[in-house]
């Protein structure tokens, strides 16, 4: 039996994810890891921070650094799904996602 053919007849997972219909850039992929990577870092330094029993505020600081950092691969991302999958599904005549954009948008607007 071909990899294909094994695939599609495996049982499907019940997982919430989905995949992307249109793949992103790998520069945009290579961004996206570099930030992953330096939010993982500060949280790192925060934990270590922590370990140490450092100034309250200097923590706090750290937490609102890595808060940001976050922030911004979050609207990184929301960005590239308004102008990719949310752009593609009302091409393809399914207007509902436009709910779940609102969902989406009123999540992570702050």
């Amino acid at each position: 039996m071909g990899e294909s053919a094994k695939a599609a007849s495996a049982p499907q997972k019940s997982c919430c994810c989905h995949h992307k219909a249109t793949p992103r850039s790998q520069q945009m992929q290579d961004d996206l890891q570099k930030r992953l990577n330096r939010v993982i870092g500060q949280l790192n330094g925060l934990k270590s921070m922590i370990d140490d029993n450092r100034y309250c505020g200097d923590v706090l600081m750290q937490l609102s650094a890595a808060e940001s950092a976050v922030h911004s691969i979050s609207a990184i991302l929301l960005q590239n799904h308004l102008e990719t999958c949310v752009v593609e599904q009302i091409e393809q005549g399914n207007t509902e996602i436009i709910d779940e954009a609102m969902q989406l948008i009123k999540k992570f607007a702050r």
